[in-house]
Formats: C-alpha cells, sequence, structure tokens
C-alpha cells in the first residue's frame, strides 16, 4: 500500500511537471520526435517531471511483488485525485462538476479495493509472478497496434478546421493502451526480481519480450504522451488515460498471469463493483471542450479598406 501511494504521488507530481514545462516549449508534434526530444530534454523541469515518473516506475515494481493485478490497478486509480489537485493548484486547470463527481467515484472505488485485500484468519490473494510468453504476444502486440491507430486518427481530426476543442480523451484512451502494455511488462520483470542471482535474473530478464516490449512502449509514449500533453488539460488526458491503463492491466493481466479473484463472495463483489465505478471515471468524461468565448466586436482591431 506505501508503494503504490508513492508511486501514485510520484507519476502525478511528473505528470504536472511535464505539462507545465511543455507549456513553455514551442508546439511539439509526433512527426518531428528528434525536434520534440531536443526541445524536452533542454527544460530543467521536464526533466525533473521524467525523473519523478521514473521513481514511481521503480516503486511499481515493488507493488506488483506483493499485491495482485488487479487490486494494485484499483490503488493506482486513486492517484487521479491527487493528479487533478495538483492540475488546479500548479496549472491552474479548473475542473467541471462533472469531473468533481468522478472525484468523489475514484475515492470509493479505491475505498472498495482496498477493502477486497485480504480476509481475515486466511492467507492474502496469492500474486502469480510468471505468464507464457505467447500469451503475453498475443495480448500485447494488437494493443500496441490499436493504440498507435487510434491516436493517428486522433491527430488526423483535431486538424479539421471547425472541429470543437478537444479535451484528449482519444488521446489519452490511445496512450493508455500502450501504458496498459508497458504495465504488463513492468508485472513480468517483477517476477525476475529475487534477492539471489542478480546475474542469472539479468539474463532471464533479456531472454524474455518484456524488455522490448518496455522499450517500444517507452520510446512511443514518451513522444505521444508529450504532444498530447501540451495540447489537452493534464486533469482530463491523464486521469483518462490511467484509468484506461488500469482496466486494461486489471482484466488481461489476471488473465495473462493466471491470478485467481477472491473466493469470498463480499470481497469478490467489492473488488468488482471497485474496478467498475473505476471505469465509470472514463466513461463521465466530456469529449469536447467548450470554445474559447470571442472577444466583442467593439474591441477586434478594425483594419481600414
Amino acid at each position: 500500500m506505501a508503494a503504490a501511494l508513492l508511486a501514485n504521488t510520484l507519476y502525478s507530481l511528473g505528470f504536472v511537471l511535464e505539462k507545465r514545462a511543455l507549456t513553455a516549449l514551442p508546439e511539439v508534434s509526433i512527426r518531428q520526435p528528434a525536434r520534440l526530444l531536443r526541445l524536452v530534454l533542454g527544460s530543467p523541469l521536464w526533466i525533473g517531471g521524467s525523473l519523478a515518473l521514473a521513481s514511481g516506475f521503480g516503486a511499481q515494481l515493488v507493488v506488483y511483488r506483493t499485491l495482485p493485478i488487479a487490486a494494485a490497478q484499483g490503488i493506482f486509480v486513486s492517484g487521479l485525485v491527487l493528479l487533478v489537485l495538483l492540475s488546479a493548484r500548479l496549472l491552474g486547470e479548473e475542473t467541471t462538476g462533472r469531473e468533481r463527481y468522478a472525484l468523489g467515484a475514484i475515492l470509493a472505488a479505491l475505498l472498495m479495493v482496498v477493502l477486497s485485500l485480504k480476509e481475515s484468519g486466511s492467507s492474502a490473494d496469492t500474486v502469480s509472478h510468471s505468464a507464457p510468453y505467447p500469451l503475453i504476444l498475443l495480448v500485447c502486440v494488437p494493443s500496441l497496434a490499436a493504440g498507435v491507430w487510434l491516436y493517428g486518427s486522433a491527430e488526423r481530426r483535431t486538424r479539421h478546421r471547425h472541429r470543437a476543442p478537444t479535451t484528449g480523451v482519444e488521446y489519452g484512451v490511445a496512450v493508455g493502451l500502450l501504458y496498459g502494455v508497458s504495465s504488463l511488462a513492468i508485472k513480468g520483470v517483477s517476477s525476475y526480481l529475487t534477492t539471489s542471482g542478480l546475474s542469472r535474473a539479468v539474463v532471464d530478464v533479456l531472454e524474455s519480450p518484456y524488455p522490448y516490449l518496455l522499450l517500444f512502449t517507452g520510446a512511443f509514449g514518451l513522444v505521444m504522451s508529450q504532444a498530447a500533453l501540451q495540447r489537452c488539460r493534464a486533469s482530463l488526458i491523464v486521469p483518462v488515460c490511467t484509468t484506461v491503463t488500469c482496466l486494461y492491466t486489471a482484466v488481461l493481466g489476471t488473465l495473462s498471469f493466471g491470478e485467481a479473484l477472491p473466493h469470498d463472495p463480499l470481497r469478490l463483489a467489492l473488488r468488482l463493483a471497485g474496478t467498475a465505478l473505476a471505469v465509470s471515471v472514463l466513461l463521465t468524461m466530456p469529449k469536447h471542450d467548450k470554445p474559447a468565448p470571442q472577444p466583442p466586436i467593439g474591441a477586434k482591431e478594425l483594419t481600414p479598406p
């Protein structure tokens, strides 16, 4: 629990710092990845945010060693609350009434998942540490292709001149699929973390598909997420991305790694209800922002004929 909450704090802080750095940079695009990397690597604030995200990655490894995938995702969703609070405080992004109701739902989902973690008087939930490689590739490769395709489709739609301003839901879903694959890869890497035999563990990791999935999702996820963060509100795009990632990891990760759900009916109901409530966050997010108010006619600069 402590490691999960620490990961939430680091991830939320990292995203907010990156967003604040991106607002001061020229417009970036996935069509120019080298220019994007050059710009962000020249920003100390962005580097601080990326270091916070990397530290959150380390905390996430600890979580996957001790908690089942479904339970861990339910706790990770709680980071959305901190993210929205930091966005309002540091970025000046205001939340709507619908978004505040979503935060309340997230808190309720967190409570349900926490109550489902351990049954009093019995052993803790089983934590699996392995999955068949063909099954992992069968799940992950189509997901990566779908994420890249969806992001490209969102890019093409936003270039339409008269389209309403997007909130970033499409971007968040696309990046969330990539980060979902990354989360499964982190779970796989965590299975090789032992207190002895470090050299053998490194060899086993390199022989698995997990580091290569992390490399792909890290490279593409970095470029895609930075371009999306610069265009859209962090208080919306990150919650959508996080919800998709958690749902993807909880459902497909539990099936891929063969982790059993709680046998007790009450704990099972709490686990499923908490997950369903977290999914409702994504469904309540608006697809478009309100257009910016136009200045009155008298305030416009008049150009003589």
